[in-house]
């Protein structure tokens, strides 16, 4: 920004000026730049997911009260530096009509090429680190695949066991991996090579849509879940700070992530709504998850007959006992890593002993 690059260009917030920090969108003026502003919100909304999945290897976790707190602690800070951090310098660093930024995206070559930074190195002529860039791409969207895998095996296991999926998806390997419950996911993989012909490009912007509404709906179950849990502890009489974690000004919280989530699922295809922008397929892809949100969930209802839990009938204790129980046996950790390391090599080396004694 500072003239730090091999043009010495210093071009500070010039982009914020000319053209400006918020692009036109449908309209002009002052409305275009907010739509435009919606669109990019609509767009990124797939960025929020992640943090939920801490909870996911709870159950997997040694001593999960104390590792999977730490967990969530450090998440607002890599979140609020990656993805806010990060949406700042795209801005700073490439103007949104640069040509080859408009070229890269509009010629769909769905490769590192097309993203903002690398355009601003090749405009800066930095040759190394596009290279560097696409090396962290390629690992970031390994990691995400993996991410996914896991979970929605785990989810698929879960909802069997709650009766929730066919019983067949308990089916577990010797190692303990849910078998059925991991190739389901992975057949969804396959879609993947709709990106082979050009002509499925419309495809694979519906399935994004698709799975993106599904990733805000999540969101607004887990919002209400959480106030439904916040209403029941008032009622019966526990404190959050019995809790092993206590977030932030709740429930403001859970009612700032209900309502902005509800907001943004039922303004996510509000173009379709606009004069001359009507598209069947488009609509679908934007709303269809909420429709078979509300088919399932009514559906359950009535099928299997169950009412909503009364505040002062929740079973907040669960497995309480159990988990307890567990952490009871485990050693305590307060003196460190190093401290764990050097307990287990002397206990290793006494079994040694003791099995040559024995021989």
């Amino acid at each position: 920004m500072v003239g730090g690059n091999p043009k010495h260009d210093a071009y500070g917030f010039r982009y914020w000026r000319e053209p400006g920090s918020f692009a036109e969108y449908v309209t002009q003026g002052s409305l275009g730049r907010f739509q435009g502003f919606l669109g990019a919100l609509f767009q990124a909304a797939f960025t929020i997911v992640g943090p939920e999945y801490l909870s996911m290897v709870a159950g997997e976790a040694v001593n999960p009260r104390k590792t999977v707190k730490s967990a969530f602690k450090t998440t607002y800070w890599r979140y609020g530096i990656f993805f806010i951090g990060g949406a700042l310098c795209v801005g700073i660093v490439v103007p949104y009509n640069d040509a080859g930024l408009i070229e890269k995206l509009n010629g769909g070559s769905g490769t590192g090429a097309a993203s903002p930074y690398v355009v601003a190195m090749s405009n800066l002529g930095i040759e190394v680190l596009p290279h560097i860039t696409n090396a962290l791409l390629v690992t970031s969207i390994f990691s995400a695949g993996n991410s996914y895998v896991y979970c929605s095996t785990r989810s698929i296991y879960a909802m069997s066991l709650d009766g929730h999926a066919p019983a067949f998806f308990q089916k577990c390997t010797k190692s303990g991996v849910p078998i059925y419950a991991f190739i389901m996911p992975m057949l969804f993989s396959l879609l993947s090579f709709l990106s082979v012909s050009a002509g499925s490009a419309k495809v694979i912007t519906w399935l994004a849509n698709l799975t993106e509404a599904s990733q805000l709906i999540n969101y607004i179950g887990m919002s209400t879940v959480y106030l439904f849990f916040y209403r029941a502890l008032k009622a019966q009489g526990i404190s959050r700070d019995t809790l092993p974690y206590k977030g932030w000004w709740q429930p403001f919280c859970g009612w700032f992530g209900l309502c902005s989530m509800f907001f943004t699922v039922c303004m996510y295809g509000y173009t379709t709504f606009l004069p001359g922008w009507w598209n069947t397929g488009t609509f679908f892809s934007y709303y269809t998850m909420c429709f078979v949100s509300i088919i399932l969930y009514t559906g359950w209802k009535v099928i299997k007959k169950t009412k909503v839990v009364k505040p002062h009938e929740a079973d907040l204790v669960w497995e309480r006992p159990l988990i307890d129980a567990y952490e009871a046996t485990l050693i305590d950790d307060s003196k460190g890593f190093w401290d764990d390391c050097t307990k287990a090599i002397g206990l290793r080396k006494r079994q040694k002993v003791d099995d040559t004694f024995e021989l």
